[in-house]
């Protein structure tokens, strides 16, 4: 939308067209990434490293080392983000 933008299409027709609102695109512009993507994100690859260094484990171990190194999490967000985030990991599947 930003490359429309400066090609001097207005973002309110770009909008229309895509049928999507202007506020929610003038505050995602205004903070792309949210404090919850970068903490969740942190999780993950907390949770990455953990299930790397012991792939035969759930998501409980990986969770509790990821605990140690200091990101907090719950065993269903563990869960949810471990079944949800890593590609090609041995019993793992990816939520696109």
């Amino acid at each position: 939308m930003n490359e429309l933008a400066g090609a001097g299409i207005p973002v309110t027709v770009t909008c229309r067209v895509l049928k999507l609102s202007r506020q929610p695109y003038y505050r995602w512009l205004a903070n792309p990434i949210t404090d919850s993507e970068v903490t969740e994100a942190c999780r993950a690859n907390a949770l990455f490293d953990a299930h790397r260094d012991d792939p035969e484990f759930g998501h409980r171990l990986p969770a509790d080392e990821a605990r140690e190194v200091g990101q907090a999490m719950a065993d269903r967000t563990a869960w949810r983000i471990g079944d949800c985030g890593f590609s090609g990991v041995s019993g793992l599947t990816r939520c696109v």
